[in-house]
């Protein structure tokens, strides 16, 4: 089994999980849907729904009374997620997908966790498995439970961490994730990445296939037999001239180096646009700034003439070592 690709991290929200790998000192179990005794699933999908009819319905206050300490006691995050995606949860109702149920015995936290849950054949996973890659898991019992909103304004999943403290499933972390990108779900952005990859248009096949394993999943440490597919496929096309997985790029414009440090999709409103950072050593004069991150732009398509095929922007991201950055968007259509 390869586990190199459970190592690629393409989101923003890593919370906690494991399942039944145990070649680890300490035990970790996972136990899905069928495995799991009935008050125990029951349980476990009722705290869901009720808390996610506390953020369909705006009530952070609710969401916080039932949080485990550690979260409660930084909430912004939470309450940023439930206020930018309540106007589309408003009236919806909650239809959970089979959840896993996670346990770890020890004394300390697991530095980095690769687990399995389900079935696996020799060649992998298979149609109802799932895999889990996390950091610093501490010793517990842990709920996940994705739900599809029916009759939500966006194709969206709504995701619960839950922690088991005593008889209460409190909540461990929150995730509001898109499963379309402009009516577009996994499958097309994956149909759309293979004829790419036909037209030898590999940076275009390679970013696409980045989105649909982004859409396929409804966080972004979950994996499955979609995701494990489509990581595979990408491998394949994967450009060796782009600052992907580590590799930085440089690109000079005016007689300026820029390094550029990472490049991937993000979904902006009905468009997707591709986001590309680089580094630079302050960002406090936007002015400037903002001049880079032109150069930086019309440089990048100008490189690679094939991103305005797929892309209907670009966004360049100037990053300081302190990790303070300042972007610029520019639409594709005003790229000369």
């Amino acid at each position: 089994m390869d586990f190199s690709k459970y190592s690629h991290q393409f989101g923003l929200c890593v919370l906690l999980l494991s399942s039944v790998f145990t070649v680890f000192a300490q035990a970790q179990t996972c136990l899905t849907q069928s495995d799991m005794d009935a008050p125990t699933r029951s349980a476990m999908e009722g705290a869901a729904k009720r808390y996610f009819d506390m953020a369909a319905k705006g009530d952070t206050a609710a969401l916080k009374q039932n949080a485990i300490a550690s979260l409660a006691a930084n909430f912004s995050s939470v309450e940023s997620a439930v206020k930018d995606s309540q106007p589309s949860l408003a009236g919806a109702q909650a239809q959970p997908q089979p959840p896993f149920l996670l346990k770890v015995e020890g004394d300390k936290p697991l530095e980095r966790a690769e687990f399995l849950c389900g079935v696996f054949s020799k060649n992998g996973q298979t149609a109802n498995s799932a895999a889990f890659v996390i950091p610093n898991l501490t010793p517990g019992s842990y709920g996940f439970v994705a739900l599809m909103p029916s009759g939500a304004q966006k194709a969206q999943t709504v995701s619960f961490v839950l922690q088991l403290q005593g008889a209460d499933w409190k909540i461990g972390g929150f995730y509001v994730h898109a499963s379309q990108v402009a009516g577009h779900d996994a499958g097309w952005f994956a149909d759309k990445a293979r004829a790419f990859r036909t037209k030898g248009q590999n940076r275009d096949s390679w970013l696409y296939f980045m989105e649909a394993r982004e859409l396929a999943v409804p966080v972004p440490f979950m994996y499955t037999q979609i995701t494990d597919k489509l990581y595979d496929e990408s491998q394949a096309v994967k450009p060796s001239d782009c600052p992907i997985d580590g590799k930085t790029v440089d690109v000079v414009a005016s007689g300026k180096t820029y390094r550029l440090t990472t490049m991937f999709p993000v979904a902006v409103g009905q468009d997707l646009d591709v986001v590309v950072k680089y580094q630079a050593s302050d960002v406090s004069n936007t002015a400037e700034t903002f001049k880079d991150n032109m150069a930086v732009i019309h440089t990048l398509v100008a490189k690679y003439p094939e991103l305005r095929d797929a892309f209907a922007g670009v966004v360049a991201r100037a990053v300081e070592p302190s990790g303070r950055d300042y972007g610029a968007m520019l639409p594709m259509k005003e790229i000369k």
